[in-house]
């Protein structure tokens, strides 16, 4: 049987070119079968395990736009003769495919059939500068995206952009650069479409005759014409589009027929309810001066009539709001927030199977429902099993999406699966706001709208419930008078009657409130203790990690733990930044959690997946314990990333920013330092990152450079009384440097690329040395650096290329840890990238191995094994320093002498190297650089004399022959 590549993406052998996937038989270059490149061959990519996410990177990795459609059943003709690869799991941002996470399952060979292949298309039109919906248009051509001229574009052109991008008709065309001028080219183009085209693809173009149109005239579209705000994706006070700006609608002039019409234009299915008095908050500028008048069959309210609003004194306080049913609901349930999880699709309700069915999948839905915080994920049709299709299995979210539907599944209604595993979800009814996820304001649900509670109708027992139900342990501290802040919408008329043993507020008894004048100013919030702790580690932001399950604290097992795992346990104590994980001093009771698998980006551990709660198979020996890098009392702002930026210093709970008078090389290491950047590559003064607000502090650091944070630096009064914000400093740290080794035999060998403030680029190779190599092994966990390769050794990359990085010692544990000369561009090419061989590599067992030829132990011509070759090596440019490394590599004492040759073995090629560049001091020849093969032509080749044995050194033999190994 043919197959097809099952894959969520290829993992793939790096290629020295830049085309790994491609679209083919599309039509165009945008658009058709999924084929990416794989050991030598282009494999068709089955359409089980191509969602949107991994088109998303495919679509950005072929700089065609947006992903809009995934298609199936081979849409675009079967592709040729595959074969199985290994599984990547694509999270939607990644630049390209090869940046795409492993998954943690065992690789297996997975065929599909040929009329099974994947497909997809990407939009060659998009919309910079405004939201997904608005903003300049720009089309692609060739490979470079293009501005529009506004006098070529009409609304027929605009109703194919809007529709192209599935943001309904467009509201107005703008000229004149509304969204701001682009850059590169005006296209040479005009459109001339007919307005009922799906895409620009299919419209007429012809040249245009506007051939001195500039950026100042690049047009921009608004497509759309209404928004809910406040709520969820589907839930919020209503507001529409009118003459380029957003106006609320009055609730006297907006019925059912209205929110039919809106619901349907935002793909939000039917209305549930529509709420007057501002219950989504009150909103800003206009209320708008017309009242729609719809029929309730229009597709988007541009189709609906209006007439002039006969009510002139509406405020906002009468701004409507709305909420329709979503793509999502909870069925069977004890409120709109629990219950059996269903999902729309092409018009029909139908269920969710709980296979992998997890928090995180949980999570999304209660973000998406307007439902608070996921308390749990229920399987086994725990609200009775539904009836109809069962639209989605395998559901796999990371916690961050706005909709379930953006979530990875297998293809919609493609299971095999029955309704008695149904899954649910159980949202919580309250929330807390203004703070962290475990304190703040509280919020309950009532009907479709969040109120505040009056402080004088909550006590102890209400609070001891909140944290509960929002699984936080015990309440800490319960605050009156808007200390989270004044909230909006409805102050509650309930007052909750407690006893403080329910598990949520939904089974607490209430009374109508007594405190009918009770205001926002009287707003109450409760400070909770939290589901995760940190002991045993001296400081809360140091310890073994424990979790709080069914009101019982447990350890969790460290069996897969990694760094995005620690950073949500950071984030979620508000401790700063993850700094290590360790094994812990072991614990006691329950063990709660095992293979725990973070994403990184989660609120709290709870929502990470796992094996379930309470099902592990480990002992408290594989406790995990962590290390967060506490409370920070510094931070940069302004910048472009988040080692960059105006220094503000935290003081008696205010951020000031510093004078750059008072702030000099030492200040910018404790800073660097305390925020995890690494070591500070400039400071600059004169408000380089924009003027701060609010005071310029009146203290002036006086670090010595070697504190871990400025909290513990002698400060003395400023002398600069004077001192404004025209003067606040600002600073650019190293950042944390992420590295990888590509194109190698294995992770460990490979071109060197660098990630510097989210930016990836390769290495020139004058400006890498061992010392650095050295670093960036011990780095990746790959042992020391064998060799430095230059000359595009690993073939050449792309993007940027930095230039006098890293000055290291060779010593530190970390590229961030070197100091940084700067971080530059260059006028290197990629014919220049630098390569690094760690002895982790099997490909250190090889490489840069000498010997000599001519039947003399420590006498010969010179061979070395180059680029998985024997190679003669020419005497241009070969040194006394050189020769000596190769006699020691030998075994054969010093350099005695070295001359030309021009005899050679029927074992080398007929290329040859040269341009080593060595200090003398090498155990090793691959360990000096710059080495490059050449052809041997009729050049002068290298013949040695060493001193003989040199007894300090001991050979590892591997073959059995003196002169083909590794010193060691």
């Amino acid at each position: 049987m043919d197959s097809c590549v099952a894959l969520i993406f290829l993992s793939m052998i790096p290629l020295t070119t830049a085309e790994i996937v491609k679209l083919v038989d599309g039509g165009r270059r945008c658009a058709g079968r999924v084929d990416m490149f794989y050991i030598g061959q282009w494999l068709t990519v089955c359409d089980d395990y191509l969602d949107i996410r991994g088109a998303a990177v495919v679509c950005r990795e072929l700089g065609c736009g947006e992903v809009l459609d995934v298609l199936s059943d081979a849409h675009f003709g079967p592709g040729p003769e595959t074969m199985w690869s290994y599984t990547r799991a694509c999270n939607g941002s990644e630049s390209t495919v090869n940046k795409c996470g492993a998954r943690d399952f065992e690789e297996k060979e997975r065929i599909c059939d040929t009329t099974e292949g994947a497909g997809m298309i990407c939009s060659e039109v998009r919309l910079v500068g405004g939201s997904r919906c608005s903003g300049r248009v720009e089309v692609l051509h060739g490979e470079t995206w293009s501005t529009v001229c506004d006098t070529d574009f009409d609304q027929q052109d605009a109703e194919v952009v809007c529709r192209e991008l599935g943001c309904g008709l467009p509201v107005e065309v703008l000229g004149a650069a509304a969204f701001g001028r682009g850059e590169g080219q005006v296209w040479s183009e005009e459109l001339q479409c007919r307005g009922n085209e799906s895409q620009i693809h299919f419209c007429s173009t012809s040249s245009s005759l506007k051939h001195n149109c500039s950026h100042d005239s690049d047009v921009g579209v608004v497509c759309a014409g209404v928004r809910l705000v406040g709520g969820s994706r589907c839930s919020g006070r209503v507001e529409v589009l009118h003459g380029g700006t957003w106006s609320t609608v009055c609730d006297a002039d907006f019925d059912q027929q209205d929110a039919e019409v809106v619901c349907r234009e935002l793909g939000c299915g039917l209305p549930v309810e529509v709420l007057g008095a501002a219950a989504f908050g009150r909103g800003e500028g206009q209320v708008w001066s017309a009242e729609l008048q719809c029929r309730g069959n229009e597709s988007l309210i541009f189709f609906c009539p209006t007439s002039s609003s006969l009510k002139h004194n509406c405020s906002h306080d009468n701004d409507v709001g709305l909420v329709c049913a979503g793509s999502v609901r909870l069925v069977d349930g004890s409120s709109r927030c629990t219950g059996r999880v269903e999902v729309l699709h092409r018009g029909q309700w139908g269920t969710v199977c709980d296979d992998n069915w997890d928090m995180r999948d949980a999570a999304v839905v209660c973000r998406e429902l307007g439902c608070g915080e996921a308390v749990d994920a229920l399987s086994d049709a725990h609200f009775g099993p539904g009836s109809g299709q069962i639209w989605m299995v395998d559901v796999d979210c990371s916690g961050s999406e706005s909709t379930l539907k953006k979530c990875h599944s297998a293809l919609w209604g493609k299971q095999a699966c029955n309704h008695s595993n149904d899954a649910g979800v159980f949202c919580s009814g309250v929330r807390l706001v203004g703070g962290s996820r475990c304190s703040g304001r509280v919020e309950v649900l009532h009907g479709e709208t969040w109120s505040t509670v009056c402080d004088a109708d909550f006590d102890k027992q209400d609070a001891e419930v909140v944290c509960r139900e929002l699984g936080c342990g015990l309440p800490v501290e319960v605050l009156g008078a808007a200390a989270f802040g004044r909230g909006e919408g409805q102050v509650w008329s309930e007052e909750l009657q407690c006893r403080g043993n329910e598990s949520q507020i939904h089974f607490c008894p209430t009374t109508s409130s007594l405190k009918h004048n009770c205001s926002h100013d009287n707003d109450v919030s409760v400070v909770c203790a939290d589901s995760v702790r940190l002991v045993d580690g001296g400081s809360r932001c140091a310890g073994r990690v424990e979790v709080l399950h069914r009101g019982q604290w447990g350890t969790v097992c460290g069996y897969m733990w990694n760094m995005r795992d620690v950073s949500v346990v950071c984030r979620e104590l508000s401790c700063g930044d993850p700094l290590s994980l360790d094994a812990a001093v072991p614990g006691s009771g329950p063990i709660w959690m095992s293979h725990v698998d973070c994403s990184g980006s989660e609120s709290t551990l709870k929502n990470c997946g796992s094996l379930g709660w309470g099902k592990h198979s480990c002992t408290h020996l594989l406790d995990i314990a962590i290390h967060c890098s506490g409370h920070r009392r510094s931070k940069l702002t302004g910048g472009p990333h988040r080692c960059s930026g105006r220094v503000e210093v935290l003081h008696e709970e205010t951020w000031s920013t510093v004078c750059d008078a008072d702030f000099d090389q030492q200040d910018a290491e404790v800073v660097c330092g305390e925020l995890g950047c690494g070591l500070p590559v400039e400071v600059l003064g004169a408000a380089a990152f924009g003027r701060g607000e609010g005071q310029v502090w009146s203290k002036e650091l006086q670090c010595r450079g070697i504190e871990s944070e400025i909290s513990l630096c002698p400060t003395s009064s400023s002398l600069r009384l004077n001192c404004t914000h025209g003067s606040d400093v600002g600073l650019i740290c190293s950042g944390h440097t992420q590295a990888w080794l590509v194109n190698g035999s294995d992770s460990c060998s490979g071109r060197v690329e660098l990630q510097y403030l989210s930016e990836w680029g390769t290495v020139c190779d004058v400006s890498w040395d061992m010392r650095a190599a050295s670093v960036l092994c011990g780095q990746l966990k790959c042992g020391s650096a064998v060799a430095v390769l230059g000359s595009d050794w690993f073939g050449e990359g792309s993007g940027q290329i930095w230039a006098d990085v890293f000055d290291c010692e060779g010593n530190e544990t970390h590229l961030s840890k070197c100091p940084i000369s700067s971080w530059s561009h260059t006028a290197c090419s990629h014919k220049q990238d630098t390569g690094v061989i760690c002895s982790g590599s099997l490909m250190a067992v090889h490489e840069g191995r000498v010997r000599l030829s001519g039947g003399m132990e420590c006498e010969g011509e010179v061979e070395v094994y180059f680029k998985q070759d024997w190679r003669r090596v020419l005497l241009d440019y070969w040194s006394e320093s050189v020769a000596s490394v190769v006699c020691r590599q030998l075994g054969c004492g010093s350099v005695f002498s070295f001359s030309s040759s021009s005899t050679s073995s029927p074992e080398h090629s007929h290329m040859c190297v040269t341009g080593f560049n060595c200090s003398g001091s090498e155990a090793h020849l691959g360990n000096c650089s710059s080495a490059q093969a050449v052809n041997c032509s009729s050049r002068d080749q290298l013949s040695i004399t060493c001193s003989g044995m040199y007894f300090g050194i001991i050979l590892k033999h591997i073959n059995k022959t003196r002169c083909g190994n590794f010193i060691t």
